[in-house]
């Protein structure tokens, strides 16, 4: 008689992905005429999963970020977020949900130049009327723990880029978001900073279990990641799990710089 999963095998394989994405698309109006920058896009993320998503300029991977968030709406198809479909969310549920279950950190940081770094990093549990004591204690973890104890009252100006990107990620994951997104993070920062970055990241994956689906064209970052996507034409494909994608984000790194 074959062996009988257990218990918490089966109950994993009963739960829903933590976001699963069925027949996306994303079209504009550009001169008249519709523009699909994504089209038919189908995707399972797990809890804990670290994916990394890489193609050539304008195919169409932030567009995905963006939609993923829900900072944009799909012009066909369904994202449900833990067997939830978002959109049967009213604009204010989608707000609080992205609030409390999603987390940025783009390329270029964003940070509010007049607040402090431990006043940015408490903003968004703020507006989620989580107590300031206790937004206060969850900020001084995380600065702590990407190393800028001592950096808590200076400005974003009185920072170094690398400072400011650790600033934002903080600031990403202080609701202990479910799913971090991440558009070029280690984009505007040397080799050195980029890789303490990245340490982070993989530090707040193994500590929350954090899913994370990353832009880059990083060849060292796409490495890394335990999945790999890669956008063709506003299409996703797996390329496989492990570390199958250097040569590609390498290529599409070279793109980009020319590009520039």
């Amino acid at each position: 008689m074959p062996d009988q999963p257990s218990t918490d095998e089966a109950t994993s394989r009963s739960r829903p992905p933590l976001v699963r994405v069925v027949g996306l698309g994303k079209r504009f109006e550009h001169g008249g005429r519709q523009l699909a920058v994504l089209d038919d896009v189908n995707l399972e993320i797990e809890a804990g999963d670290m994916v990394s998503i890489v193609g050539r300029s304008g195919v169409g991977k932030s567009t995905l970020l963006h939609v993923l968030g829900t900072i944009d709406l799909p012009t066909e198809g369904t994202i449900y977020f833990n067997g939830v479909d978002l959109s049967r969310l009213s604009a204010g549920q989608l707000a609080e949900f992205r609030n409390r279950s999603i987390g940025f950190v783009f390329q270029f940081h964003h940070l509010l130049p007049e607040f402090t770094a431990l006043e940015n990093v408490m903003m968004p549990a703020l507006i989620q009327r989580v107590s300031q004591s206790k937004a206060r204690e969850r900020a001084l973890e995380l600065l702590e723990a990407v190393d800028l104890g001592s950096r808590l009252t200076h400005r974003p100006s009185e920072l170094s880029g690398g400072e400011q990107q650790r600033v934002a990620l903080a600031r990403a994951v202080v609701m202990r978001p479910k799913l971090l997104l991440a558009d070029e993070p280690t984009g505007n920062l040397d080799t050195k900073t980029g890789d303490a970055v990245l340490d982070i990241f993989f530090k707040i994956n193994e500590q929350f279990r954090t899913a994370m689906l990353v832009v880059t064209h990083s060849p060292e970052l796409a490495d890394k990641m335990s999945r790999s996507l890669r956008m063709i034409d506003g299409h996703v494909e797996e390329v496989g799990r492990g570390h199958p994608y250097r040569d590609q984000a390498a290529e599409d790194a070279g793109e980009a710089e020319v590009a520039s």
